[in-house]
């Protein structure tokens, strides 16, 4: 059927019901047929897709082998059906202009699986122009969204005092800052997905949230780098705060005591990492006048707490 090789005969059998077939498969066979060359066949496929239950299409699209006109036709006809632009949205087969169509009928939940794969978002910039007008997103992901639309140019001067400690050479700073300068926030965010580690130094410190996690969602960030980040006072506390969210990052200890003497770290991450810490580095935190007063103190409570619990010599 997908290869376009099925007979007529074997055309009627489906769209007869005459086949015992698995539900998913069912579905995404009908959607196929319902553009057959064939009126005939391709009238009797719609009816019959009318009186197929939702959760067969919603398993269907979410299949990474989903045929495309399955997931065309579920955008076109049944993008109002709960589920299904979701399901669209957090199948990464799904080319993102199908996920476009379905946009205005996207939940936060489906919205935020785009914003968890911002190279998928970026590669539209339709999509992202009609998520942005979203009713269904939470005010974070609106304040995201509005940042993809600014389309504000990076002042080379934004990033110019920090590029030497990412980019020794001169000239090949002075080369990468001026391709920087002409990047509106779509490009600078595939540059973060996809560039080189010189490439990430600098957008770590992009004054656009939206860039700055696509530094951290890029597939090719190595644990070094996010151990840099971690221990970085020149980055946002919005790089600091998303480092602490994700959890294959603070399986490292070396981020954990990082990010807990970190004084530009949001007070309210730093307090939860205190229990992690081993006795040295809680010791150290306890006497460190850089990081809050209110940090400080707790780590010495809690190294009190750890000494009297301690069993004598």
């Amino acid at each position: 059927m997908r290869g376009g090789h099925a007979t007529l005969e074997q055309k009627i059998d489906v769209v007869s019901g005459t086949l015992r077939l698995d539900p998913a498969d069912y579905a995404e066979i009908l959607t196929i047929l319902s553009t057959d060359a064939e009126p005939s066949i391709a009238e009797a496929a719609r009816d019959c897709i009318s009186t197929q239950p939702l959760a067969s299409f919603l398993q269907a699209v979410a299949r990474p082998d989903v045929d495309l006109r399955c997931s065309a036709f579920c955008a076109e006809h049944l993008s109002d059906q709960p589920g299904i632009a979701d399901a669209l949205a957090k199948n990464i087969a799904c080319p993102p202009e199908i996920v476009t169509q379905v946009g205005a009928s996207l939940t936060a939940e489906g919205i935020q699986s785009l914003l968890d794969n911002l190279d998928r978002l970026s590669s539209d910039p339709e999509l992202g122009a009609t998520l942005v007008y979203s009713t269904s997103a939470t005010p974070e992901q609106q304040e995201l969204l509005s940042e993809i639309q600014t389309n504000a140019l990076l002042k080379e001067q934004e990033v110019e005092d920090t590029a030497a400690e990412a980019v020794p050479d001169v000239k090949k700073r002075k080369t990468l800052l001026q391709r920087l300068s002409v990047m509106n926030v779509v490009q600078r965010i595939q540059l973060a997905v996809k560039g080189g580690r010189e490439e990430r130094m600098l957008l770590i410190r992009d004054p656009n949230k939206i860039v700055q996690r696509a530094v951290l969602q890029s597939p090719k960030l190595t644990d070094l780098e996010i151990e840099n980040f971690s221990a970085m006072a020149n980055v946002s506390q919005e790089v600091l705060r998303n480092i602490a969210k994700n959890r294959a990052f603070m399986k490292s200890y070396i981020v954990v005591k990082n990010l807990a003497k970190n004084p530009k770290a949001p007070i309210d991450v730093t307090l939860h990492l205190l229990p992690r810490l081993i006795p040295t580095d809680l010791k150290q935190l306890a006497g460190n006048k850089n990081v809050p007063e209110t940090l400080r103190s707790s780590a010495q409570k809690l190294q009190r707490q750890r000494n009297m619990a301690r069993p004598p010599e």
